[in-house]
């Protein structure tokens, strides 16, 4: 081989050298002799304790030297370490035999070189020399360079050295990449999470989801609309930003529809977003093959928290180095390959410690190799000053962006990271439990909860609540338990100031006070957008700090700067914050004098500020809640609940107990609650995960009125026996919801009645409108309201305490069935049925025969009421020449016509003695009126009778 190429095998092969070279004293000694090693770099190679040390100081002096010491070391190498160089040449061709096959043009010419060495017989040379292309000529070299072993392979190697050495530097690149590629993703493979112990970590598939990453900047209205809006809205919102569809990490560099492609690609994204988390991804996903396959052959990651660190002058390929497995000469011939195939990925600019005068430099800094300081080397990278032809990825908070955006030359493009999705939320629960039916439990608890899953869009937020519901699934606690929307902001507040504000120059207790400030005043001007120079009066450093946003708004010719927290619901936590930190008069003046409706919210912060594992982070963190503040507020919410001064509502105060999580106080507020009215809104699910906690605290509550659905009527259920007097309302419940209820409130746990209003849609055509249960002392009775029955209005049942024994979906059927005579002959079946009172519309002689005789077939029976509107002739002789049951009393009442008006309100006896009847002559209602109530009545089930504005019927 020419001096040339002994240099390339040298630098090729290096990384082998240094492992493997034994003879490295002899062969320094001799390039010593030959005037090529100076006496100082000598002695710093002999001063090393072991042969790999030694070698990698030899290698400053080969590169300082260039190719002739190179060369003349690998002659050295030939004396000293011969079969070293063999096996490294044959490795090389066993290692790329498959690329050569297809890659290699000169093979007559090798082989002609190996035959005239004496290393290829004539008759293989024949059979190569026969093939027909290049690629069946190597085939049939492969059985020589086999057949002759390592010193054929290694004098093949040499060959193609001297004839194809930049196709020997290609495979050596493409080799360095895929270790390159091997080491990324083991490497990125993993994630360790905030808690993780030592050697702990997760897969990263188990954990990421793809966020919803937007290609365009939003208007102030926009963004106002996003900060303000939660639950479905927030959702809703969100989606109508990304109509266009979400971009997805493998089209961050396609063309735009001007068919230009970006040169540097923005990813902005706020505090605990998943920028870092998506960076990986990338790197990961381009490692494995799955991201970027085509477009780029090298991805080079680097972090800004890291660089800040590197100290001294560095050239770009050293930066890159330091940040990677590969060398500076391998990054150098990588660079120098394809630069238009590399990608660099630069992953937290906020965080790189800019110089004040950055916009102003002027230096000619285009030497891959020139050396500067790491920060000026970057800024050299991202104006495109280095490295011209490479593709940048940059993620930035947004504090930076504007910065970022001045520094970056050439096409570019603004994408920003803006959370999960409705779906993405899910996706990600899922991942995390890996189990349908603890996922499902989890989901469906934080979907209820308007505020908890409006923040789960900020991936940091949802695997805090993951987390914490998984220890609650491990330790068999209150999945609820912790789970306290406070609690969680806390948290979330915790893990930026621990990962994400490095460098800050306030303390944790300053700095929070000046957000809660700022926050404060953005809530009494009821605004979420604040201006630049309102903050900076508050806040020392906005842009460096994580708990802030910053926008650019266009505002005619100009530009115009606003702040705003992530979220209004952060807004309001640290204006409560700063409430309660406060000195006590000023605080509770504030707090108390605006518990308006928009300041609703910040009031349930306060109290959740004042639980006690919340004031236990607090206090850690230097912050400390005065005990007269928390005295104080909780005599104000008892005080608002003894007076009945409910003007924020029942919800309002459960909400506030539900936070603070205090059980001895919340025994005391429901104690004093005469009666809990949450009726006038339909609850939501959070509202009744409240109201259980504030349950299961309480052996006996007063009353209460709700308005649920039959899934949260079950939530509800076992603790619905503690309320004196309940009024439940139900929106569309089945059957089955109605006798589950019925079953549980007749197990003897109630305490006094319960009654059970249905809230049902008219059209739906149900039957049963009203059901109320109330206990006396040895019975209990069971009235049902029904929707327009031909028949009846109502019914009631009463059945004695200790033994209640029904068929209810029997029962339940034959209603629906809207059959009278069906209807009394399964109350046969109710052998321990006491007494019955129904309403009709008119008793005629056909009911009043159906009545004695179920009456007759119905021994437990003592006393039965009929009130009908209309009591017919007929039916009254069919009554006064009937035989009652002994022990069997029966009333009816009612109104008889004659003439055309009501002539008597009449009132009958049957018992056991005979037939009784008084008549009381009626006046003032004319028969008229009466029969067209009646007819209306009837009418009612006829369609387009019912008005659809109407979702209830009482009778």
């Amino acid at each position: 081989m020419d001096q040339d190429s002994r240099a390339r095998f040298v630098d090729r092969h290096w990384h082998d050298l240094v492992q493997r070279v034994n003879n490295v004293m002899a062969i320094a000694h001799e390039l010593e002799s030959a005037g090529m090693l100076q006496p100082e770099p000598y002695c710093k190679i002999r001063a090393e304790k072991t042969n790999q040390e030694k070698m990698r100081e030899f290698y400053k002096v080969l590169n300082s030297k260039g190719n002739e010491v190179k060369s003349a070391f690998y002659s050295s190498l030939e004396k000293h370490e011969p079969l070293l160089l063999r096996d490294l040449g044959a490795r090389f061709v066993d290692r790329h035999w498959d690329k050569l096959v297809q890659r290699v043009q000169n093979v007559m010419a090798i082989t002609d070189e190996l035959e005239s060495a004496g290393m290829l017989q004539p008759e293989p040379h024949c059979k190569i020399r026969a093939a027909e292309t290049n690629q069946e000529k190597m085939r049939e070299l492969k059985e020589v360079l086999n057949s002759g072993g390592d010193e054929v392979k290694s004098a093949f190697y040499c060959i193609l050295e001297k004839r194809e050495p930049s196709l020997l530097r290609d495979l050596q690149i493409s080799s360095v990449i895929d270790e390159y590629k091997k080491r990324i993703c083991s490497e990125y493979q993993f994630v360790t999470e905030y808690n993780s112990l030592p050697g702990e970590h997760v897969l990263l598939s188990e954990r990421f989801t793809q966020p919803l990453i937007l290609q365009k900047h939003r208007d102030r209205i926009e963004r106002e609309e996003e900060i303000r809006s939660s639950g479905e809205r927030f959702q809703q919102v969100l989606g109508s930003r990304s109509s266009g569809g979400s971009l997805h990490l493998n089209s961050l560099f396609d063309p735009d529809e001007d068919g230009i492609s970006p040169r540097s690609v923005i990813l902005q994204g706020n505090s605990g977003y998943g920028k870092s988390f998506t960076v990986q991804k990338i790197m990961m996903d381009w490692a494995s093959g799955d991201l970027y396959k085509e477009r780029f052959d090298i991805v080079f990651h680097l972090k800004c928290k890291e660089i800040n660190r590197i100290p001294g002058e560095k050239s770009l390929v050293e930066i890159l180095s330091c940040s990677c497995s590969l060398t500076s000469h391998e990054i150098s011939q990588i660079l120098q390959q394809s630069p238009e195939k590399v990608l660099v990925v630069i992953d937290g600019f906020d965080e790189l410690k800019l110089p004040q005068d950055i916009n102003n430099d002027t230096s000619a800094h285009t030497d891959l190799l020139q050396k500067a300081r790491p920060v000026d080397t970057l800024c050299a990278l991202l104006r495109r000053r280095i490295l011209l032809k490479s593709f940048l990825l940059v993620s930035s908070r947004s504090t930076a962006t504007d910065t970022l955006s001045k520094l970056l030359n050439g096409p570019q493009r603004f994408s920003e990271i803006v959370g999960f999705s409705e779906k993405g939320v899910e996706e990600y629960f899922q991942k995390f439990f890996q189990n349908e039916e603890r996922f499902r439990e989890a989901y469906t608890y934080v979907k209820a909860n308007e505020t908890l899953i409006t923040a789960c869009s900020i991936p940091v937020v949802c695997w805090i609540i993951c987390t914490t519901i998984q220890e609650r699934f491990k330790d068999g606690a209150d999945k609820t338990s912790g789970l306290e929307t406070t609690s969680i902001y806390v948290d979330f507040v915790c893990t930026l100031l621990e990962h994400h504000c490095q460098g800050l120059s306030q303390s944790v207790p300053t700095l929070l006070r000046s957000l809660g400030q700022l926050a404060e005043r953005g809530m009494r001007e009821q605004q979420v957008l604040l201006d630049e120079k309102s903050v900076i009066e508050t806040i020392s450093d906005p842009t460096g700090n994580p708990f802030l946003c910053k926008f650019l708004f266009k505002r005619r010719i100009h530009q115009e700067t606003m702040f705003s927290f992530m979220h209004l619901s952060f807004q309001e936590f640290f204006t409560a914050l700063y409430y309660v930190l406060l000195d006590e008069e000023e605080s509770l003046r504030k707090l108390l004098m605006d518990s308006k409706p928009h300041f609703e919210d910040v009031v349930k912060f306060a109290f959740g500020l004042l639980n006690k594992d919340v004031r236990s982070t607090l206090e850690e963190h230097g912050l400390l809640i005065r005990p007269e503040i928390q005295d104080h507020l909780k005599e104000w919410i008892l005080e608002k609940v003894k007076d009945g001064f409910l003007d924020l509502g029942g919800e309002f105060i459960l909400h506030c107990l539900y936070e603070l999580h205090e059980e001895d106080f919340v025994k005391e507020v429901m104690g004093s609650w005469k009666r809990i009215d949450l009726d006038k809104y339909f609850l939501s699910r959070a509202d009744v995960c409240a109201l259980l906690y504030c349950c299961q605290c309480c052996q006996r509550i007063e009353g209460i009125s709700l308005f649920l659905t039959s899934e949260d009527l079950s939530m509800i259920l076992p603790e619905l026996h503690k309320f004196k007097k309940a009024n439940v309302s139900i929106k569309d419940p089945s059957d089955s919801d109605l006798i589950e209820l019925i079953n549980a409130l007749t197990r003897g746990q109630t305490l006094s009645s319960q009654r059970v209003q249905e809230k049902r849609n008219l059209q739906s055509r149900q039957d049963i409108s009203l059901l109320s249960i109330n206990k006396e002392p040895s019975s209990i009775c069971i009235e049902f309201d029904l929707f327009d029955h031909p028949d009846m209005e109502s019914f009631s049942l009463t059945f004695p305490l200790s033994s209640i024994n029904i068929d209810w979906t029997r029962l339940y059927q034959i209603i629906h069935q809207r059959d009278f005579n069906a209807f009394l002959s399964v109350l046969h079946s109710f052998s321990n049925l006491e007494k019955m009172e129904m309403r009709v519309d008119s008793l005629t002689e056909e009911f009043s025969v159906q009545i004695l005789q179920m009456s007759q077939k119905c021994p437990s029976l003592t006393e039965l009421k009929v009130k009908a509107r209309l009591l017919q002739k007929d039916a009254i002789e069919i009554l006064k020449s009937s035989n009652t049951r002994p022990g069997c009393v029966m009333t009816f009442n009612g109104r008889t016509i004659r003439d055309g008006d009501c002539d008597h309100r009449v009132e009958i006896l049957l018992n056991d003695q005979g037939f009784s009847m008084t008549q009381t002559p009626w006046v003032d209602i004319n028969v008229t009126a009466l029969r067209r109530r009646l007819e209306k009545l009837k009418s009612a089930s006829l369609p387009g009778a019912v008005d659809g504005n109407k979702d209830t019927k009482q009778l």
